[in-house]
């Protein structure tokens, strides 16, 4: 009598394919960079249809798609999410995204244009942002200028330098961005953090 192989302890035993892994890894890489992009986007524009339009758009750049490398396709995803939020916010209104008038030092409580200097780090501002403080800093966002807001996520969340943040705006913003530099977008990103720094104050004597 011919022997009956064991489909099932097969199936239990034998690897998954090479190929299989890999598309695996993928699907789980690109739902990562989906998540972190809707975070993203909904700092910039708020919950809803608009921001998971933005991720569709960013998603299926080219760029994005063709990357299997995880950190360039998480930068290049960054970069292309936050060019096409710029022209989506500077869309609603042409004026929002204005350059400030010509620096005139410091104003505001805090000196530097450092996130720590606002009494948090990189990763706590990102547990923040996923984590149960998400709709608290949502409103947060939602009570700055739209401004002061778009510059805070470029620099803080994003990680754009100041000279970075000033091109894109100046090249995305509008016809009333152009003048935007490097030393505008410290200030108005120190009106961010001083705003961070007192809605962390008062969240802690709450």
């Amino acid at each position: 009598m011919p022997h009956e192989s064991n489909p099932t302890h097969e199936s239990l035993t034998s690897p998954v394919p090479v190929a299989d892994r890999e598309a695996e890894g993928l699907g789980k890489m690109f739902d990562q960079i989906a998540a972190g992009l809707y975070n993203l986007a909904s700092m910039f524009v708020g919950e809803g249809e608009e921001g998971v339009q933005l991720v569709e758009a960013t998603i299926a750049t080219a760029e994005v798609s063709v990357c299997q490398d995880p950190e360039l396709a998480r930068s290049n995803s960054r970069l292309a999410m936050c060019r096409m939020a710029i022209e989506a916010i500077q869309k609603r209104n042409a004026e929002s995204l204005a350059a400030p008038e010509a620096a005139s030092g410091p104003v505001t409580c805090i000196e530097v244009d450092d996130l720590d200097a606002a009494g948090v780090s990189h990763e706590e501002l990102e547990r923040m942002i996923s984590g149960p403080d998400r709709e608290r800093v949502r409103k947060w966002l939602e009570g700055l200028s739209v401004a002061v807001r778009t510059v805070f996520v470029l620099r803080a969340v994003a990680g754009f330098s100041g000279v970075e943040t000033a091109a894109l705006l100046a090249e995305l913003g509008g016809p009333k961005a152009a003048g935007w530099t490097p030393q505008g977008v410290r200030e108005t990103f120190q009106q961010g953090l001083c705003s961070l720094a007192s809605q962390l104050i008062h969240a802690s004597v709450r």
